[in-house]
C-alpha cells in the first residue's frame, strides 16, 4: 500500500510541477508578462492567472493534480 501512495505523491508532484511550468510559459508569451514571474513564486496565483488567459485545461490540471497531491501526503501522513 506505501509504494501505491508513494507512486501517486510522485506522480502528482511531477504533474503539478508540469502545469505549473507550462503555466508560467504560457503567461510569459502573454501581456502582462510580470505575471509570470509573480506565479512562479506564488504558486495559487499560475492557475488562477492562467484561467484568466483562457488556459483553462493548464488551470484545472494544476488544480486536480493540487488535490491529488495534498490528498496522497495527508493519506500518507495519516498511516
Amino acid at each position: 500500500m506505501t509504494r501505491i501512495v508513494f507512486v501517486v505523491l510522485v506522480a502528482a508532484f511531477a504533474g503539478l510541477l508540469t502545469a505549473h511550468l507550462t503555466l508560467a510559459v504560457g503567461l510569459v508569451r502573454r501581456a502582462p508578462r510580470w505575471h509570470a514571474l509573480v506565479a512562479l513564486l506564488v504558486a495559487p496565483l499560475a492557475p488562477w492567472w492562467g484561467w484568466q488567459a483562457h488556459m483553462r485545461v493548464r488551470g484545472a490540471l494544476w488544480v486536480a493534480s493540487a488535490a491529488i497531491y495534498a490528498a496522497a501526503l495527508t493519506f500518507s501522513l495519516s498511516s
